[in-house]
């Protein structure tokens, strides 16, 4: 499947000349570590010991006799240290950084879960950190830039393009071209020029480890359907990675934003609006026009709305090893409505993706079945986005009195 970074022609590394050197030393330094047993034994020890590895599967009992179909189980990589599953590729990355010696990062972020998890892992291991983000998503993840900026990070705000992840991407490449020598580029998703999408993936992958023994240890079988948001990919590849090799139908949910009519989403393998192209980077789908150039995109939730997706979960799409569906705003915000007042469990936004396609296909499947969605990451992030979704008037108030007490 892999030759050097292509995924039956998906990926690889269209590169700067400039930048090549940085490139074949960071794919020299993983590919070591990663046939270095120590190295994952030091990976492991420090996410077990600093995050909270392994996070548990944790079985819906409420939500599976509400839709009194298959069971329900739900990975828990919300109770991650910093939130999300975005700690596990930020803490195998830094110490990569460690072994090349390097004393800064940089990185992009949307939702602002990857950016914490960077300035998390700078603030753990010493190294200065800059963060790029979108204005518009600066504004919508506050909360985020807040605890970025205390633990010690630089937040650049990106105002060209569409001011939200892509473009935030594309300044975090400027800035590497510029300081590589001391710097490196923690990429947050499955994504860019290789070997980014192989190494993300890699670090995910305990989270499908994980899953799947954990889910053999409950039931004593595996689940009919494991479901995960895409984004850019990292969170789905590194459950699906878990499967792959099993007779498990894998389920990808993106942004269906307002409607896979409306022009208004982020569904790069669930839509007919993408295409293949090269872009920062790599070769994949992307939402562009017949120019070339990039569409907007758009998604309640932050960290969806990314105008490409990996390469390797392209392939997986054209090999029909990975379905890939749709939900929409409404939808989202109605099953993550759901699962708080059935569970007690307050998944992100863009987790709830994969939450609307489980609950669709639950009712249809055995009851003896088990199907596992992977919750990606917890919401209290996202409370302005969906305080304002819920129309909750509690909440405006609250808001307008701190305005007023601000501005006295």
């Amino acid at each position: 499947m892999i030759d050097r970074g292509y995924y039956e022609g998906f990926g690889g590394a269209y590169l700067p000349e400039i930048l090549v050197a940085t490139f074949d030393e960071l794919e020299e330094v993983f590919n070591k570590a990663k046939n270095d047993p120590e190295f994952w034994h030091e990976y492991a020890e420090i996410m077990s010991t600093y995050s909270c590895r392994p996070t548990p599967v944790t079985f819906a009992g409420n939500l599976t006799e509400y839709f009194k179909g298959a069971k329900i189980y739900v990975k828990r990589e919300d109770l991650n240290h910093t939130g999300a599953h975005k700690a596990n590729n930020v803490m195998g990355q830094g110490l990569l950084v460690k072994r090349m010696g390097k004393t800064r990062v940089i990185a992009e972020t949307g939702a602002g879960q990857h950016g914490v998890a960077t300035a998390t892992m700078a603030a753990k291991f010493g190294f200065k950190c800059t963060i790029y983000m979108g204005e518009v998503d600066v504004k919508r993840q506050h909360p985020n830039v807040f605890w970025m900026e205390r633990l010690g990070a630089e937040v650049v705000t990106v105002r060209e393009g569409t001011r939200i992840l892509k473009d935030a991407i594309n300044e975090a490449f400027r800035d590497w071209v510029t300081n590589m020598d001391n710097t490196h580029y923690v990429l947050g998703t499955a994504c860019g020029p290789h070997p980014f999408p192989e190494m993300v993936s890699y670090f995910q992958s305990i989270i499908g480890k994980e899953a799947r023994k954990q889910i053999l240890e409950r039931e004593d079988k595996l689940p009919a359907r494991v479901y995960a948001c895409v984004g850019g990919g990292s969170n789905a590849m590194g459950i699906f990675k878990g499967f792959l090799d099993d007779p498990v139908e894998l389920v990808g949910v993106e942004a269906g934003g307002r409607g896979l009519d409306s022009g208004r989403h982020a569904a790069r393998l669930s839509s007919q609006d993408a295409s293949v192209g090269i872009a920062q980077g790599y070769k994949t789908y992307f939402l562009q026009n017949n120019d070339g150039q990039m569409r907007h995109t758009h998604s309640v939730a932050a960290g969806l709305d990314y105008v490409g997706v990996s390469p390797i979960l392209a392939y997986l799409k054209e090999t029909n090893r990975v379905r890939f569906e749709a939900a929409t705003d409404k939808e989202v915000v109605d099953a993550m409505s759901l699962t708080i007042k059935k569970e007690g469990l307050i998944p992100a936004l863009e987790s709830a993706h994969a939450f609307v396609q489980a609950f669709k296909e639950a009712p249809t499947l055995p009851k003896e079945d088990i199907i596992l969605v992977n919750q990606s990451g917890r919401g209290d992030k996202d409370i302005f986005t969906v305080a304002d979704a819920f129309a909750d008037p509690k909440w405006r108030e609250f808001i307008r009195n701190k305005a007023e007490e601000y501005n006295a």
